[in-house]
């Protein structure tokens, strides 16, 4: 007989094993996944940060023209 418990994972004290299993496995696959855009690792083009740093405002259009032509030479 059964003594109520889920049998099939164990049961019990086995949960907390499980979860960790899967935790761990979830982080294995996540980074194995390599360079993914969504988490933020990817490498911005030194020109696409010119060009944020120009549109938050933190350099003025001159700034901005100057390194631009920098980068472009």
């Amino acid at each position: 007989m059964s003594d109520g418990g889920i049998m099939g994972f164990g049961g019990g004290l086995m949960w907390p094993l499980w979860i960790l299993l899967i935790v761990v496995f979830i982080a294995v696959v996540r980074g194995l996944g390599g360079n993914n855009t969504s988490s933020g690792s990817y490498k911005r083009s030194p020109l696409r940060i010119l060009e944020e740093r120009y549109a938050r405002g933190e350099i003025d259009e001159q700034e901005f023209e100057q390194r631009k032509r920098k980068l472009e030479d």
